[in-house]
């Protein structure tokens, strides 16, 4: 199958889930997740109309950013973030979707230049700390901290489903702890959440932004 049958195939699953869950698919942003591509698949995914792509490490981002800067590309930070790389991700992304402490907030507002970057908490939907993202008791304090960094623009909140639990369960959670944030900052409409096993349980649980990889990209190249 090639890459824009994919693409297509993917598009038509989330209008449908869309519609099943009585959405329309304009209110979902979907992202590709471009992991360990190279910079010429965004390129082929511009040419089919693709203009949000996400990465998950800084290097990647940035060298992709740079072979690809001539592209009207929104790109998204959406992998585990260290505060010595917050700089470079900020350079180059527009939206970071895996603020999920205090100290990496406040090394991404500290490497501000003049722009405002557009940042979602990431929650943790298992009891496993080891996880990536704030716990849902601590959601809306880091928001909240988030809110006074006038170079950040809270815009909602992030997460990632539990392989040992059924996906609609977890995502009712961050449902309600999006709401929890709504209510601090109206504006911070975000939810990204669903991948390609269970977009569709994100979907009907009214996540706006969609992380989409391999079903669309095709298998991740060989990197050993």
């Amino acid at each position: 199958m090639t890459l824009a049958a994919r693409l297509s195939a993917i598009d038509e699953k989330i209008a449908d889930s869309a519609r099943q869950a009585g959405r329309t698919p304009e209110e979902i942003t979907r992202i590709v997740v471009t992991k360990f591509h190279p910079a010429q698949l965004v390129r082929d995914l511009h040419a089919l109309g693709v203009r949000d792509v996400g990465e998950n490490r800084q290097q990647e981002l940035t060298a992709k950013r740079a072979e690809a800067w001539d592209l009207d590309t929104r790109w998204h930070f959406v992998g585990q973030a260290q505060t010595n790389k917050a700089a470079a991700i900020r350079r180059a992304a527009e939206a970071v979707h895996s603020v999920d402490r205090m100290r990496l907030a406040d090394a991404l507002h500290r490497a501000a230049e003049h722009d405002v970057l557009d940042v979602l908490v990431q929650v943790n939907l298992t009891q496993d700390a080891g996880r990536g993202g704030t716990a849902l008791s601590d959601a809306e304090e880091l928001a909240e901290h988030v809110l006074s960094l006038d170079s950040l623009r809270l815009r909602g909140v992030m997460a990632v489903a539990p392989l040992d639990e059924e996906p609609a369960a977890a995502f009712a959670r961050l449902r309600t702890v999006a709401d929890g944030i709504r209510r601090l900052a109206p504006e911070a409409t975000w939810i990204s959440a669903g991948m390609t096993g269970d977009f569709t349980e994100a979907i009907a649980a009214d996540a706006t932004h969609l992380r989409i990889g391999t079903a669309i990209t095709g298998p991740r190249p060989d990197r050993g």
